[in-house]
């Protein structure tokens, strides 16, 4: 996750850069239930509104949770499918929170409701964060439901007014992209706390409709109008956050943004983005699925490194015998063809990983959704895009 405002805030008020330091264990994304009232069409799951066999018990949730304590995990995103479908999410949700966990819910919104909405404020969830591919009729289409995005911004509105910090999320396609500003303006009229935008990242459904991923010059746009969005705010005094997620090179592309508006602070800012250090999956963040299954991220669904009812999460973690997380704990990551010879690979850690595997069965190989022109990273014009090595395989563990 880059934090734009994090990284704004500094032009404001500079900090020194300091050493690296990384979280005692990963944040730990929990999809506790794979059914799900909508079927949207980037979903990295696959959800149905059916049940799924095999789901952990309760019981089995209780003792992973005591693990994830003993191991120091800090956060746990209660997710789905639709977390808010599981039939003991809130009793999860108050014990994770006496425990001491930071917790957030992530939702499509479309459930929370004035029956829901007294449970919700009562967990003290530090975060909730609902969906939005757009305003009415285009989320609505993504959703594959008429009435979604009414029903997702009561959702919004009833946390907000709780005084529950709520936030949008959005995923970006060609399909919805116009949509863009018309959401950051909703953002601002209805006094959200933070906007959450998502590169298309090529798992689960969202694969099947990779042919729709914006190009590299719509994304682009989408940057600089976040950027100066963002800019705008921190120059009224608005503190809202802006974040993005799964496309790490947007720290590369603000570090260009940087430059040209404020070079003076270029040199320094480079320094605070290489101390971010870019993709963390597989080392600062995690995913276990409704079966117990653990995967290096939630776009990883596909690559299994093992299951909490046989072994417990702080044992498979630091695990790497796994090919693809021995890789992905390695700073710097054996990424070939463009990534590897980046000049801003300490900034972006070879971004996520999994679309170059997708794409090419390789997991070191260049990212492909990477925005980037050759002499804005430093290549020379002309280099080869593909990997030309081979690649390690991936085991699964079943």
């Amino acid at each position: 996750m880059f934090r734009i405002s994090q990284y704004m805030q500094e032009l404001v008020e500079p900090q020194p850069a300091g050493p690296k330091r990384n979280p005692p264990a990963p944040v730990v994304i929990w999809n506790l239930i794979r059914r799900c009232n909508l079927t949207c069409r980037h979903c990295y799951s696959i959800s149905a509104d059916k049940d799924f066999a095999g789901e952990l018990t309760l019981d089995e949730i209780f003792a992973v949770m005591d693990d994830l304590k003993r191991f120091r995990v800090p956060v746990l995103i209660l997710s789905g499918g639709e977390p808010l479908l599981h039939p003991e999410i809130f009793t999860i949700a108050r014990r994770a929170k006496a425990m001491g966990f930071y917790v957030g819910l992530s939702s499509n919104g479309t459930l929370i409701d004035e029956t829901r909405i007294e449970a919700i404020t009562d967990c003290q969830f530090d975060y909730v964060g609902v969906s939005l591919d757009g305003i009415g009729a285009t989320h609505d289409r993504f959703r594959r439901q008429v009435g979604a995005f009414a029903a997702s911004l009561r959702g919004i509105r009833l946390c907000r007014d709780r005084g529950v910090k709520v936030g949008v999320r959005y995923t970006m396609t060609q399909g919805n992209a116009e949509d863009l500003p018309r959401l950051l303006e909703l953002v601002e009229e209805e006094g959200i706390d933070r906007f959450y935008f998502s590169h298309l990242n090529y798992a689960g459904r969202g694969n099947r409709h990779r042919q729709e991923d914006a190009r590299h010059r719509l994304t682009r746009w989408a940057m600089d109008l976040l950027f100066e969005t963002c800019w705008q705010d921190q120059q009224r005094g608005v503190r809202k956050e802006f974040t993005t997620g799964n496309n790490d090179a947007d720290g590369v592309y603000f570090l260009h943004w940087v430059r040209r508006r404020f070079p003076e602070h270029a040199e320094r800012m480079h320094a605070r983005l290489a101390q971010w250090g870019g993709n963390s999956s597989g080392v600062n963040v995690a995913n276990i699925d409704n079966l117990g299954n653990v995967h290096p991220d939630t776009m990883w669904w596909h690559h299994t490194l093992g299951n909490v009812r046989q072994r417990p999460f702080s044992t498979i973690w630091p695990d790497v015998g796994d090919p693809l997380m021995a890789g992905l704990k390695l700073h710097p990551r054996p990424v070939t063809g463009r990534c590897g010879a980046c000049q801003y690979l300490e900034i972006c850690n070879g971004n996520t990983r999994v679309r170059a595997q997708q794409l090419t069965g390789d997991p070191w190989a260049e990212d492909p959704g990477c925005y980037l022109d050759d002499a804005e990273i430093g290549v020379a014009p002309g280099r080869q895009r593909l990997a030309v090595t081979p690649f390690i395989p991936l085991r699964r563990v079943r």
